[in-house]
């Protein structure tokens, strides 16, 4: 029998708790606090490493 692991970790941006399923170095999830992306940087013993992502708006030259 296997169990499904959760990770957690903080968003840098608001400080909410997070709980995700599984993740690796790179994917990215969106706070649903602040809606701010973040990047998986590392995982250690069950807790994220999570650093906001920025997000280039696109210059439509108005």
């Amino acid at each position: 029998m296997t169990t499904a692991a959760t990770l957690t970790g903080i968003c840098p941006e608001c400080e909410t708790d997070l709980t995700t399923p599984p993740m690796v170095d790179g994917e990215t999830l969106s706070c649903p606090e602040c809606m701010l992306t973040l990047r998986v940087e590392g995982v250690t013993d069950g807790t994220l490493s999570l650093e906001m992502v920025e997000v280039q708006l696109r210059d439509w030259g108005q």
